[in-house]
């Protein structure tokens, strides 16, 4: 028997990101809530409505790792086996040791490696880049994010081993059959006239914003340019049942769901943006697991199941999902601080009440 959410506690979590908008933090907000394949929740508060798209930023990983798993599911990927015995152009400077499952949780060694704008327009400038890229820590001994490296991986290993570009691939394999049209990485500059555009939500504070943050995806260009774990756009409600999808469609073999939520890295955050060096990340394959260890994880609840996974993204941004009480959650905003980032009390705190109070929905 599934649990069935509360209407109080609901009306509480919709109050409490309203607040967001009415006093003045946000420009706007879209938040959803399913449980169990039904959606109880679907709001959007501020300028904006419910069918505008949002840039996921590091939210959209958690949709990128939905198309690694497939990949698993249909035989066609072990991650056990090295990045260059499919990419081979990636086997250069010692990289030909690193694994997929490596890269995919973040340990690979190579968490900054550069593709630039125009470049990562051609598939034969991107093989070059991987070949440049060289390692600054041992693999599997650092815990970094690859902020954009890791997905540039797995997209070429989607092409490599299907024949499609992934933004194609997510489209007609996963997000079309599932109907979830909103999903898109890297939408035409033509097609951008419903994604929210960047608002900045400290302007009192002068100068510029930080040009190496989230804020480069503020150029129509260079969101176009589908860098796929960042320029993804979708509506709060499609994320949130793209998490549904994960935890029962059989798009995806439950055994290879199961074994990817698995915790795979334990290390400590370090690095640019990395976190708190004393929070151990709990890592499975391209997503954040709560585990049960009893420690806050950054963008999850902390009232959730240890099997809670999901992933947050600038600025505040937040999806995720709960396996034991088939919750999901997504709650988007186009609000960025000069910085990109929301590392304000107020901002920690935002997503932190709200991403618990959406896991306590039930009685």
């Amino acid at each position: 028997m599934s649990l069935k959410p509360d209407q109080r506690r609901l009306g509480v979590l919709i109050d409490r990101c309203r607040l967001e908008v009415e006093n003045g933090a946000l420009p706007s907000v879209q938040l959803s809530l399913h449980v169990d394949g039904q959606e109880y929740i679907n709001e959007t508060f501020g300028d904006a409505t419910s069918s505008t798209r949002y840039v996921l930023q590091s939210t959209g990983r958690s949709i990128v790792a939905g198309v690694l798993w497939k990949l698993i599911s249909d035989g066609l990927l072990d991650v056990s086996r090295t990045v260059a015995s499919y990419i081979p152009e990636f086997g250069t400077n010692g990289k030909d040791v690193v694994t997929v499952e490596q890269v995919v949780t973040h340990v690979g060694g190579f968490p900054l490696a550069p593709l630039k704008y125009p470049d990562m327009l051609n598939r034969e400038e991107r093989l070059k880049a991987f070949s440049k890229w060289r390692l600054t820590y041992e693999p599997g001994t650092e815990l970094q994010f690859h902020l954009t490296s890791a997905a540039w991986i797995i997209g070429e290993l989607c092409e490599r081993l299907t024949g499609r570009p992934i933004g194609e691939y997510l489209r007609t394999t996963l997000t079309e059959p599932l109907g979830l049209n909103s999903i898109e990485i890297g939408p035409p500059v033509e097609r951008q006239h419903d994604v929210a555009r960047f608002v900045r939500t400290d302007p009192g504070d002068g100068g510029d914003v930080y040009p190496w943050g989230p804020w480069y995806l503020e150029k129509p260009e260079i969101l176009a340019a589908g860098e796929p774990s960042h320029s993804m756009v979708a509506t709060a409600s499609d994320v949130a049942g793209f998490y549904q999808a994960l935890m029962s469609s059989d798009l995806w073999r439950r055994e290879v769901v199961e074994d990817a939520l698995r915790v795979r890295v334990t290390l400590p955050i370090t690095g640019e943006r990395g976190g708190t060096p004393s929070v151990p990340g709990n890592v499975g394959l391209f997503i954040i697991v709560a585990g049960d260890d009893g420690l806050s994880r950054a963008f999850l609840p902390t009232t959730g199941s240890p099997r809670t996974f999901g992933h947050g993204g600038a600025p505040c941004q937040i999806g995720f999902a709960d396996p034991d009480t088939k919750l999901s959650f997504a709650f988007l905003t186009n609000g960025y601080p000069s910085t990109g980032y929301e590392q304000t009390r107020a901002g920690r705190n935002r997503i932190t009440n709200i991403a618990n109070l959406a896991a306590d929905v039930f009685n």
